[in-house]
């Protein structure tokens, strides 16, 4: 980790002598989160790990004379996961009017209008048999290539209170391998915000629809779908709900199968003076049959979790985690269980 604070202190500094020279303004903004995490698999031996998420961001942003402001933002990434850096960032285009244009990696407009459902804070997770096809996530049917735009509308676009995006990309070049990949896509994506009373309310909703391409086996079907959600936040209670509905490519054991899934999700949070209370339940089932089938086993998985965060001093959050879960892999009882987590995060 020191080596990647070291390169982080040198790039930021250098930035800054930069942004003397060139103008441009730098910020740097990151968390070390680290805890440790206890599963107790259904059938099978009890284990606890130590479990870091260490992140380092630097943005950089101009402002135009005509009043236009060009932003950009790199990653050092978490020491544990197998790279110093990311370097897909693109530039985003934020116009006078108060419309944005993200360009090179800029990502599936349907993803980005997706409603966060409220679940446990940590980093438990409980694992599941990899043939597992089933989902949790409102998006696991958007994706992009590299090479592709998202524009993002102006707040109060043709009425008030809606937010629009749209995006589109190309063949990102690289050749085909027996992993799918995404020759491209279109999406879109709108989020309307009212009052109820004496709530605020947000409805999320995405289409996306995506082609791609791999050696071997040939896809069955290619990724995409739509997903609506809703979130009510009333004081210090948010109320949260989400669908998803689509079709994913197989991979591994079921590249050549056509998988047709769909996921129920819902959560409460409350916040109470320094304390936070999370609650969730996600329920994915999907279908994966081979070429030509109308019927074939169900994957499914049934997710609940809930934690409690800690404000402990400004930047520093405690947090106790809980997750248990049940699933079924070809209509057949598989790997499942439990598991919690107690850690911490500091960011900045």
């Amino acid at each position: 980790m020191k080596k990647e604070l070291l390169m982080g202190t040198a790039l930021v500094s250098t930035l800054g002598a930069a942004s003397v020279a060139e103008a441009v303004t730098a910020t740097m903004s990151g968390n070390h989160q680290t805890g440790l995490e206890f599963d107790s698999p259904t059938s099978g031996t009890d284990t606890n790990a130590q479990i870091n998420d260490n992140n380092f961001t630097v943005s950089l942003s101009e402002t135009t004379d005509g009043g236009m402001t060009i932003s950009s933002s790199f990653m050092l990434m978490n020491e544990a996961g197998g790279g110093s850096s990311d370097e897909d960032a693109g530039f985003t285009l934020a116009f006078t009017d108060g419309s944005k244009l993200d360009v090179l990696n800029a990502g599936n407009a349907s993803g980005s209008h997706d409603i966060s459902v409220p679940g446990s804070a940590g980093a438990e997770g409980v694992a599941y048999a990899t043939t597992n096809a089933a989902e949790t996530g409102l998006d696991f049917m958007t994706g992009a290539s590299k090479q592709g735009i998202e524009y993002h509308t102006a707040s109060d676009f043709l009425a008030d209170g809606l937010k629009m995006s749209f995006s589109a990309s190309t063949d990102g070049g690289a050749a085909a391998t027996a992993t799918y990949r995404i020759d491209g896509h279109v999406a879109i994506g709108a989020t309307y915000v009212t009052d109820l009373g004496d709530s605020a309310v947000t409805i999320g909703a995405g289409f996306s629809e995506i082609d791609g391409s791999k050696t071997g086996t040939a896809v069955a079907n290619d990724t995409g779908g739509f997903h609506i959600g809703l979130s009510a936040v009333t004081g210090d209670l948010t109320v949260a709900v989400g669908f998803a509905d689509g079709n994913k490519a197989g991979v591994g054991a079921a590249s050549g199968n056509e998988i047709a899934g769909d996921v129920v999700k819902a959560g409460i949070k409350y916040v109470t003076g320094d304390l936070t209370f999370n609650v969730g339940i996600a329920s994915g089932d999907a279908q994966d049959s081979s070429i030509g089938s109308v019927s074939g086993p169900d994957d499914s998985k049934d997710v609940t979790s809930a934690s409690v965060s800690y404000a402990v001093a400004a930047g520093v959050t405690a947090i106790l985690g809980y997750t248990t879960a049940e699933a079924s892999d070809e209509g057949t009882s598989s790997t499942d269980g439990s598991a919690w987590y107690i850690g911490a995060n500091m960011a900045f």
